[in-house]
Parts: C-alpha cells; structure tokens; sequence
C-alpha cells in the first residue's frame, strides 16, 4: 500500500509536470483580484499538485482498505477546497489534480496487482527503504546533538 502510493504520486506530479508546461494557465490571483491568503510563486495552476497528492494517496487507502479510505478521501477533498479557498488555485486545477490522482492509482494499482514484475519491483523498493530506515534509526547517538533538557 506505502509503495503502491509513492509511486502514484510521483507518476502524478510527473504527469502534472507535463501538462503545466504544456497548458499553461496563471492562477487565480495572478489574473484576477484575489485575498491571496498564502504566499506562492506565480507558476502554472492546473493541475493542482496537491491534489494529485492527496487523492493518489487516498485512492490507494480505499483501494486497500475502505473504512479509511472515505476518511482520506474526505482529507483529499478538505485540502483541494483550501488551495481554491487560499487562492492558488481555480476549482477546475483541484478537480483535475484530483481526477489525475485516483485514474493513475487505480492504472499503479492494477499493474501490481497483475503483473509480477511491478509487483516484485514495489517490494524491492519497499525492501530498499525498510534496509535504510533500520540502518538510519540503529546509528548511535552523540551526546553533543542532544540538547540539554529544558532547553
């Protein structure tokens, strides 16, 4: 499920790299008057990374498992309805981000459910990252990074 959801992602933001140099749009606050409520460079809008993120992340969660997954689906929803709501973006880049998100976690989705070799190749990544996180957690401590308590 971890990797099934990295990979999404990341093919995602691939796919939302393509299109924002291939379509490109101003966001809302570039063009029209807007409270823009957070600062972010003037790049292209569609389509909303975040919600390429979010939603390939939450499709996977119901995917995998359903109860959760509504939870992170409605997470998915509450972040693209802020970056719309912050300015950055416009309703279509959300909904498509999140359109994005879920066709290429169900294509990441099928491809290792169906085939060995992707199958065996998430596992090998996932083998990967569990080696150097256990390599990076088992490294001994100096007591010069620690801070003094109450510090």
């Amino acid at each position: 499920m971890v990797t099934e959801s990295v990979v999404s992602a990341a093919i995602g933001l691939g796919i939302s790299w393509v299109i924002g140099r291939l379509f490109y749009r101003n966001r809302p606050f570039v063009t029209h008057s807007v409270l823009q409520l957070i600062p972010h460079p003037a790049n292209a809008s569609f389509p909303s990374d975040h919600s390429i993120g979010a939603f390939a992340i939450a499709a996977i969660f119901v995917i995998y498992r359903r109860r959760e997954g509504v939870v992170w689906l409605i997470l998915a929803a509450c972040i693209a309805f802020s970056r719309v709501w912050t300015g950055v973006h416009y309703p279509l880049d959300v909904l498509g981000g999140a359109l994005i998100g879920i066709i290429v976690s169900a294509g990441v989705h099928h491809l290792a459910a169906r085939f060995t070799f992707a199958s065996r190749l998430f596992k090998a990544g996932l083998g990967w990252y569990e080696k150097y996180e256990s390599k990076i957690l088992s490294r001994p401590v100096n007591k010069e990074d620690q801070l003094p308590a109450g510090k």
